[in-house]
């Protein structure tokens, strides 16, 4: 069994019709990771990363002093909060924190700035909570940060090799791209083995629901999986300024102009509320008239 609450996660993480996740729910007796699979084996839903719809409010703020670089989210309950002065200025100084502070984990940043965070709740009237960081420190190249849409998404990378102005133009283009073409992994050999695995089956029966010859559907799967890792994988990905060339090709020029070798070390990519959910009325109303019919 399974109920209109079930349906309306199912529909946000798939993006799928009511109708369609009533149907994948009830051929997977329910199980939501199955009904998931369902709906992208029938083409329903796309090959998503798994976040849920973004529905949480807040800010992603990055600072950047030298080698280090520090990236923070900070959750409220309204926009229009976040878009004040007082609640920028908090997490400005979360970052500062982070930015000047050895932090084990999230748990001991929230512990650390918890009377702040009380304070800055009582001030600004509203339930504020430090979620997610990372903090990086360069040994032999540079850090870059990059902030989106107000504090929508955040980015923070390092680039290896050189210290020089060219790295940073580099590592600055990169931190662009990871903005806005949303790489989940480095390169292909960073996916993880049960990822990979998951995903040649679902293209696999992506391919047989198709009604493609059983004889080239392996062939087939090779070949998007390909597509997978050039979607996915930040340095297969087509650069955003220029289509004709990858991001590791793009490294490569750098580097040869430079007479360095360049290379990306690691990148976090924050944005805003994910994998959060606030409550929606409309939307549930929606799901719980079509569960009626």
């Amino acid at each position: 069994m399974f109920t209109s609450k079930d349906v309306m996660e199912l529909r946000k993480k798939t993006g799928a019709g009511v109708a369609d996740c009533q149907k994948a729910l009830k051929e997977t007796d329910g199980n939501m990771d199955k009904a998931v699979d369902f709906l992208r084996e029938k083409g329903m839903a796309t090959a998503a990363k798994k976040a849920s719809r973004i529905a949480a409010e807040g800010v992603v703020a990055a600072k950047v002093e030298g080698a280090t670089g520090a990236l923070v989210e900070v959750n409220c309950e309204t926009d229009f909060v976040a878009k004040g002065d007082q609640y920028k200025e908090f997490v400005d100084g979360v970052a500062e924190y982070i930015l000047n502070n050895d932090v084990a984990d999230i748990d001991a940043l929230v512990a650390a700035k918890n009377d702040e965070t009380i304070a800055a709740t009582a001030k600004i009237g509203e339930k504020i909570a430090i979620r997610r960081f990372v903090k990086y420190t360069a040994e032999a190249g540079v850090v870059e940060s990059y902030i989106h849409m107000g504090g929508k998404v955040g980015v923070l990378v390092e680039v290896e090799g050189c210290t020089c102005d060219g790295a940073k133009e580099l590592a600055h283009d990169v931190a662009l791209q990871i903005a806005a073409a949303k790489p989940l992994y480095l390169n292909a050999s960073e996916v993880p083995a049960e990822v990979l695995d998951h995903e040649k089956e679902i293209l696999k029966a992506q391919a047989l629901n198709e009604g493609k010859p059983a004889a080239i559907v392996d062939r087939m799967v090779e070949g998007r999986v390909k597509k997978y890792y050039d979607e996915f994988c930040l340095l297969n990905q087509a650069f955003v300024k220029d289509p004709s060339l990858t991001i590791e090709k793009l490294v490569k020029s750098y580097g040869d102009k430079m007479g360095k070798t360049l290379s990306i070390k690691r990148f976090t990519r924050f944005e805003m509320g994910e994998g959060l959910e606030k409550r929606n009325d409309d939307f549930a109303s929606e799901v719980a008239a079509q569960m009626k019919k």
